[in-house]
């Protein structure tokens, strides 16, 4: 098809352009016929610009206008000229097209919703039509913003020395913490190939290939149950690099990062990020990914509790466990309902509740009052450094239960403090480092990997390998967004021996080693050189740059909270001869009940 082609985009024409005739070519977002004057808005990716038609003095384009439906495509050409009644809202809004020609490329059918961010939409209909969510401008702005970061991304790492490698998609199965989704071969009837959860074994590989720096933008896969945040398929920076400590690791990644918000926002961000071990960070805000965009810091106060006549903290002391809270500054003013209401949200950790104390002009206040002495609130008045008008809230509770139940309430009460600003965004980086290698799963009956099985233990932490494995800690560390982890990785064991020791704690045979992982064993023995690496979550950090709710508004073609995709009906049914070349026989629920 012949049609004339733009000349600018029509959220580029501005006032320099009055007198210039232009062409645009886009989509008509919506048409205005006042009798005497026709108005056509028009749209691409840049924004609208207002053309203007007057059918007294053009009978015949004034026949064709008024045909048209919002949506469809059009070429149009006039004279740029100054709007009688400006809309300084448009970065287009002083000036309009006075129409001398137009034409119709494809006409389009009503759409089912507006194409405007103004319109609430359910996510059905918006991943049901995709095609036309994407052209909303709000959407628009994310996946641009998401190329922006591709291309600052790849020429930071060019920049640094590495070399970006593809690894394969078809891989073999292998245990690494989530379901694998599985292909099947039909060349090899009964063999399946794996989609890979990351690339983690073949970039170890590259190290010991000598490639020394490596990078990737790729694409994994993970058949868990899905949330907001989480996707079957996402894409993630992957990172490895050979002769490195964790040191490095953690200043290439600052340096990335300081680089795309340099480029992107003009922001400079504060280097090196703060640091926090796993037990700091849970002691301190009750998570692994804290939000530093506030304080509430908790505050342990067990040993002020060592001799109370209050019967629950007393129990809690003597059996060894946390007593803990949160003060929350000018919280006195909150009624018992609403401090129920806030108690809701540590039952969720098998806490009946918590107990709220007020310290206002009157002096304490709180059902348990009677039961402290003035010692005891003299100690809080000082751990917790209370004003007049301050609440406690505390929670006793096993150090597993106490403080993930006090980051639960920290969130709570952030929210209904309004404690996060709604205006320009903050951006708080953390990372978080030191976590425990093991952690014993009482329902498998072994240990499993923390991180992942890889994963090289802090040096002074490897004679307890024999003697207390859960003590151990990891090389690895975590990046922290606004309480968001968007990225993680660790220095890697790069022994043979060291690494058949982990997968012998983590209840894995040497036999079954060989059957799984042996590739990587007999690899491991050709001088494997020390070598880390990160993998940063590419969905989520565009999320968080973009100030978007969801990881399905960055990505173009996302899949549902249930895993399926709406616009093309995946996952479908396959024709029986496809199934049969396959040498698979489905079996329904019924059958195997």
């Amino acid at each position: 098809m012949r049609f004339p082609k733009r000349t600018v985009y029509c959220g580029e024409v501005r006032p320099t352009d009055v007198g210039r005739r232009v062409i645009l070519n886009g989509w008509v977002a919506r048409i205005r016929d006042l009798g005497g004057v026709i108005f056509l808005d028009i749209r691409d990716h840049t924004g609208i610009c207002q053309a203007l038609i007057r059918p007294a003095q053009q009978p015949e384009i004034a026949r064709q206008a008024r045909h048209l439906t919002v949506e469809s495509v059009i070429w149009l050409e006039g004279i740029v000229q100054w709007r009688e009644n400006p809309n300084p809202a448009l970065p287009t809004g002083l000036v309009e097209i006075a129409t001398e020609a137009f034409g119709l490329l494809n006409p389009s059918v009503p759409p089912p919703f507006p194409i405007s961010d103004d319109v609430p939409l359910t996510e059905e209909v918006r991943l049901r039509y995709r095609y036309l969510d994407l052209r909303r401008p709000q959407m628009q702005r994310h996946l641009r913003l998401r190329h922006r970061v591709y291309q600052v991304i790849h020429r930071y790492f060019d920049q640094q020395g590495f070399v970006e490698i593809e690894t394969p998609m078809l891989t073999r199965s292998t245990p690494e913490g989530a379901r694998d989704f599985l292909v099947p071969s039909r060349l090899h009837p009964g063999r399946f190939y794996a989609l890979p959860q990351s690339p983690q074994l073949f970039k170890q590989l590259l190290m010991v290939a000598g490639f020394d720096r490596y990078v990737q933008i790729v694409k994994c896969f993970r058949d868990e149950d899905l949330r907001a945040d989480r996707q079957p398929e996402f894409t993630q920076v992957d990172v490895e690099m050979a002769f490195v400590e964790r040191d490095d690791v953690l200043a290439l990644t600052e340096g990335l990062f300081a680089q795309l918000w340099q480029e992107l926002w003009d922001i400079e961000l504060k280097l090196p990020f703060p640091r926090l071990t796993y037990a700091e960070s849970m002691s301190l805000y009750g998570t692994d990914k804290p939000d530093l965009r506030y304080d509430l810091r908790i505050h342990t106060v067990t040993d002020l509790f060592a001799d109370t006549a209050f019967t629950i903290f007393r129990t809690a002391y003597q059996q060894g466990h946390v007593i803990a809270g949160i003060r929350l500054e000018g919280g006195a003013a909150y009624s018992r309902r609403e401090l129920e209401e806030i108690a809701e949200s540590v039952r969720p950790f098998g806490l009946p509740g918590l107990v709220w104390i007020k310290y206002d002009t009157d002096g304490w206040h709180s059902p348990v009052a009677k039961h402290l002495s003035p010692s005891e609130y003299e100690g809080l008045r000082e751990r917790f450094q209370l004003r007049e008008g301050d609440l406690v809230l505390l929670v006793a509770a096993p150090w597993q239960t106490c403080y993930p139940a006090l980051g639960a309430l920290r969130q709570t009460l952030s929210r209904r403090a309004g404690l996060i600003s709604s205006g320009s965004p903050e951006y708080c980086f953390l990372w978080v480092v030191d976590f425990p290698l093991l952690e014993y799963s009482a329902a498998e009956g072994r240990y499993v990997a923390r991180h992942h099985p890889f994963t090289a233990p802090l040096e002074e932490d490897l004679p307890l390998l024999d003697i207390a494995p859960e003590k151990v800690r990891a090389q690895a560390y975590d990046l922290i967004l606004n309480g968001e982890e968007i990225g993680g990785g660790s220095i890697r064991i790069h022994t043979a021996e060291l690494q058949q020791k982990i997968f012998t704690l983590l209840g894995i045979s040497p036999e079954q080693a060989r059957q799984k992982f042996g590739f990587l064993l007999e690899a491991l023995r050709y001088g494997a050189p020390p070598h880390g690496g990160i993998a940063l979550g590419l969905d989520r950090i565009v999320m968080l740059m973009a100030g978007a709710e969801s990881l399905r508004d960055v990505i173009a073609f996302p899949k549902t909270t249930s895993g399926l995709s709406l616009v093309d009906g995946a996952p479908a049914p396959v024709e029986p001869e496809q199934l049969a070349e396959l040498g698979i026989t489905l079996v329904t629920p019924d059958q195997t009940s």
